[in-house]
């Protein structure tokens, strides 16, 4: 397998975005693909933003932030992934949206050798592999946002996955992309998720029962526990929708009321209160 020189985005918002940013910073020419010309300009702002906090950091230098936005292009067509030796899919975590990702890329992407990657975050590899003629180049490459800055990328090759793949994108993520790198066997929720949805699910339980209070509950695992971030808050930076999806993914893979959405989480995403990214969740952010 040659070496990984281009990669595609498909899907350039909060989380393809972080990718693509993270493999323009290492040097390797990046395109990403959006559904239209204006979310095209929105993620093309997004990462533009990104990396010039970076420089104003003294994360970058001005050559090394030249050169990031250098590397960066962004299409609507997926035709122009077709020349990429690896293809990372960021979109919502949708199995239906997905699975037509992937065989458009099956399609589209040239060479046998290429990678086709998803980041899902809790669906089995091996049902969105099985869209494409050639499930042996799909595996799971798990980011978590943000991308440029978590040191963790999960990665979950299928029953199908070929052994070179994997060894390819593990030294990407840990060489390339200077990632901290958990083999995760293809179950629903792989390893983080698997963990984490059952405790933000009670912390939001704990919450509708009137255990305590949003803020209590998060000051207790920050100050109890030493988490960085509490469950609610964290599950407001994850966004409502986003965690109902996953969660419903793990309940359907085995079964334990555990991973079943609580009603109240239900309820906030009917009602459009997904958290940070709409101005109200667990807290109120506007």
């Amino acid at each position: 397998m040659m070496g990984i020189q281009k990669v595609g985005i498909v899907g350039g918002g909060q989380m393809g975005g972080g990718v693509a940013e993270l493999t323009a910073k290492a040097g390797l020419a990046t395109v990403v693909r959006e559904v239209s010309p204006e979310a095209a300009e929105r993620s093309s702002g997004g990462i533009r933003n990104s990396l010039d906090r970076a420089l104003e950091r003294g994360k970058l230098d001005e050559a090394a932030h030249a050169s990031a936005l250098g590397n960066l292009s962004f299409t609507t067509d997926m035709a122009d992934l077709a020349d990429c030796d690896l293809v990372v899919e960021a979109v919502v975590e949708s199995y239906e949206l997905k699975a037509g990702i992937f065989r458009e890329l099956d399609e589209v992407v040239a060479s046998p050798d290429a990678v086709l990657a998803t980041n899902t975050s809790s669906i089995p590899i091996i049902d969105i592999a099985m869209n494409t003629g050639r499930p042996e180049r799909v595996i799971g490459m798990h980011f978590f946002n943000p991308a440029p800055v978590m040191k963790l990328v999960e990665v979950i090759p299928s029953v199908r996955t070929d052994d070179e793949v994997t060894r390819v994108v593990t030294a990407f993520a840990t060489d390339v992309l200077d990632k901290v790198v958990v083999a995760a066997k293809d179950r629903a929720g792989f390893v983080v998720n698997m963990l984490l949805v059952p405790y933000l699910n009670a912390a939001m339980r704990m919450y509708a029962d009137g255990h305590a209070s949003a803020a209590d509950i998060d000051n207790g695992m920050k100050l109890g526990a030493a988490h960085p971030m509490g469950p609610l808050e964290l599950s407001d930076m994850i966004g409502l929708d986003t965690m109902m999806l996953v969660a419903e993914t793990l309940f359907a893979e085995y079964g334990d009321d555990f991973y079943l959405p609580p009603p109240l989480l239900r309820r906030m995403v009917a009602a459009g209160h997904l958290g940070r990214k709409t101005g109200q969740g667990f807290y109120d952010y506007s």
